[in-house]
């Protein structure tokens, strides 16, 4: 049954395939005829007399040179009557600017913006300071009245104008300072007057240095360097003694203080008070370093 079926399908696409090219072979055959009379006509070869008799004589070569040179002279005087225009160079900017030009201009712009910065801030650093104020010469005021202001804060002024300690120097001790302090001639006048003028700041590392009460010495809550009152260490890690700063005695007896110049402090082992730890130190274990 089924090989019927198949036959029978093969049966019907092969006549599906002869009618198509029957059809096909027939339309080959009408479209081939006679051609009309008008195409035939129209197909004819073309007369050439009468062509060149309808058509404009030719020029020759000498004609079409000289038609050319008439026309070149025409162009040269039509352009030699205008008086010729100046050459003006083109602006930059209209140009416009490249990527690289914009980059170039903006590095060189933040670089002397910099250079700027700092100059002002080098210049502000050196430009002489004011009369007033840390940097210049302070009067701290008269010797008898600091003697009380040191008696008052029970063996330590504080002049926070000068970021300075001004303590009491023994006058017994002037004369071993004479020897031992390098600085002496610039600090004379005022160890003379009985007083000492101490820069506020550690050398070991920059922190204020605050007093002790009961030790009576200064001592660093950083890394536990100790002075005694006059600033001579006593412990811990700092290079030399505190800095101080010059000073004299006017006529009138007031102590003039330089802040604008720092002196650097007496190195380890100086002790010309012979001051100890009059009491239990702040801060533990820098006695002795």
């Amino acid at each position: 049954m089924e090989i019927l079926i198949i036959g029978g399908v093969i049966i019907a696409l092969l006549a599906v395939v002869a009618i198509g090219v029957t059809l096909r072979q027939s339309d080959t055959e009408g479209a081939i005829g006679q051609l009309s009379s008008e195409t035939i006509r129209k197909d004819r070869p073309v007369d050439l007399d009468e062509v060149a008799e309808d058509a404009e004589p030719a020029m020759t070569g000498a004609a079409v040179e000289a038609a050319a040179r008439t026309a070149h002279r025409g162009e040269l005087v039509a352009a030699s009557a205008a008086p010729p225009v100046a050459y003006v160079p083109p602006d930059p900017e209209t140009l416009g600017v490249t990527r690289r030009q914009f980059l170039n201009r903006g590095i060189i712009t933040m670089f002397g913006l910099g250079l700027s910065g700092f100059g002002a801030a080098v210049i502000g650093f050196l430009w002489p300071s004011g009369s007033s104020g840390f940097g210049s010469k302070i009067n701290v005021g008269k010797i008898a009245d600091i003697q009380t202001s040191i008696e008052a804060g029970n063996g330590f002024f504080y002049v926070p104008e000068g970021r300075m300690w001004v303590t009491e120097y023994p006058t017994s001790a002037v004369e071993k300072a004479r020897t031992q302090y390098s600085f002496f001639p610039q600090v004379q006048g005022g160890l003379e007057a009985g007083v000492t003028a101490l820069f506020q700041t550690c050398p070991h590392l920059g922190c204020r240095v605050p007093e002790c009460q009961t030790s009576q010495w200064f001592e660093c809550p950083c890394h536990g360097s100790q002075y005694n009152r006059v600033g001579e260490k006593k412990g811990g890690p700092a290079p030399r003694g505190m800095d101080r700063f010059p000073m004299s005695v006017n006529a009138a007896g007031d102590l003039i203080v330089d802040t604008g110049s720092v002196i650097q402090g007496p190195p380890i082992g100086v002790n010309t008070t012979g001051q100890e730890a009059e009491g239990p130190n702040c801060l533990s274990g820098g006695e002795g370093h």
